[in-house]
């Protein structure tokens, strides 16, 4: 600091200079700053109370004046919280005290975050969210169905199977009607058992076939369902009820996949591939001789083994579709407006930048009136009080200098004799 009467030096004086500059132009903005924080607050609280507004089931008198009470504490909340930082944060010169309202700040701009940002998200962007999460869920239910329908096909395929074995039973039962497989012609113990056979599985491979309409049918009505979901998606009007409608059709379509499910015919083939060996009902041996009679046993023993043989072919083919990866469980869970914008954030990273700025924005400010202070208090660092002061605040001194002259001028001192005023008040007493 410089001596009493030592004039400034020329980098004191324009840094004094330079201060007064910026105190001007602080002054100047403290004129429209408190106006524009209570704007951004509102605008927060107005946002606010759409998200709120979109929590509540209730649209009653009651929930009305809930929604603006809380967007209105929401408000005040962050106007003052702002105000007590621009007013304090730039004032305080050490370390310790900065870090402590930092801490402050990050505090209370979670706080900020957790009560009003969000909110104001689910304002901004809570009915494209909601559309989000609808179209999300078509794109599962439309996984689900295909693979449904795709392991329902690889069951119908089995049908091909099933053919390919009866009609070996039946080839086989054509060449013993022919005498080339027991030695006898004729339709006889190992005719009857072929025949019973191809029975069995021509039985099954009719219901196999049967189911294939059933199986097209439902996968034809799933993919109208899901035409009307994805139209739901993404029509006018108000989301809630949208997703009414939305829901009612998922219901349909969770059923369709179930029935997709149980169409199947893997477990059916296997049964009856279990059956086809377990179960034979084996015929007299009708030869008249001894010879044809072991001849026919032989035969049927060589049939009952390729029986057994076709019948594992057939288990194992059932087996490999049924351990096949089953479609997805998939349940349409309507949710809130806010919650779709919590659940879906990434998508929607310009709405929430939107709502936390409109909130966090004056911590900006905050931190452009601290630099600017401190800048103020760098620049009269080392000059005195005298220095400092303005032509306006030299003349309120001087003024204020003669009026505590003058006030002490009038105030009698112990040692002045009395007024003349007083002495006629002095002989009476003394009388």
């Amino acid at each position: 600091m410089q001596p009493d009467d030592a004039p400034l030096t020329r980098n004191a004086a324009q840094g004094v200079r330079y201060a007064r500059e910026l105190e001007a132009h602080i002054n100047w903005l403290d004129t429209f700053s408190g106006t524009a924080l209570g704007v951004l607050s509102v605008a927060s609280g107005i946002y606010t109370y759409l998200g709120v507004s979109s929590l509540l089931d209730d649209n009653g008198a009651m929930s009305v004046f809930a929604a603006i009470a809380y967007s209105t504490a929401v408000s005040v909340g962050i106007f003052v919280f702002w105000s007590y930082l621009m007013r304090l944060f730039p004032a305080v010169r050490t370390n310790r005290a900065r870090a402590g309202l930092l801490g402050a700040m990050g505090i209370g701009s979670l706080a900020i975050v957790a009560m009003s940002s969000w909110l104001n998200a689910a304002a901004l962007a809570g009915s494209a969210a909601v559309e989000q999460h609808l179209a999300k869920t078509v794109q599962d239910y439309q996984v689900a169905l295909e693979r449904a329908h795709e392991i329902a096909l690889t069951g119908q395929a089995l049908e091909r199977d099933v053919s390919r074995t009866r009609q070996s039973f039946e080839d086989l039962s054509e060449q013993e009607a022919a005498g080339s497989l027991s030695g006898l012609a004729g339709r006889g113990a190992v005719f009857r058992v072929l025949r019973q056979k191809s029975a069995e599985l021509q039985a099954l491979e009719t219901q196999i076939a049967a189911q294939t309409p059933l199986v097209e049918s439902s996968f034809t009505e799933g993919n109208t369902i899901l035409s009307r979901m994805r139209a739901l998606t993404v029509e006018p009007g108000n989301v809630e009820a949208r997703s009414v409608e939305f829901s009612e059709a998922a219901v349909r379509l969770q059923g369709l996949i179930t029935q997709l499910r149980q169409l199947s015919v893997a477990p059916l083939v296997e049964r009856a591939a279990q059956d086809l060996a377990a179960s034979v009902v084996l015929p007299e041996l009708d030869s008249t001789t001894a010879a044809g009679r072991a001849d026919q046993s032989a035969t049927i023993t060589s049939v009952l083994e390729v029986l057994g043989q076709r019948a594992a072919t057939l288990e194992r083919a059932a087996q490999t579709v049924q351990s096949l990866e089953q479609a997805t469980d998939v349940t349409y869970t309507p949710i809130s407006a806010a919650d779709a914008v919590i659940l879906y954030a990434r998508n929607f990273v310009p709405s929430w930048a939107g709502a936390i700025a409109i909130d966090l924005l004056p911590a900006v400010l905050v931190f452009i009136l601290a630099i600017t202070h401190g800048a103020i208090r760098n620049s009269r660092d080392g000059t005195g009080i005298e220095d400092t002061m303005t032509l306006a605040e030299l003349r309120a001194a001087v003024g204020a200098l003669r009026d505590v002259e003058a006030l002490a001028a009038a105030q009698p001192t112990p040692d002045s004799p009395p007024t003349r005023a007083a002495a006629p008040e002095t002989k009476a007493a003394a009388e």
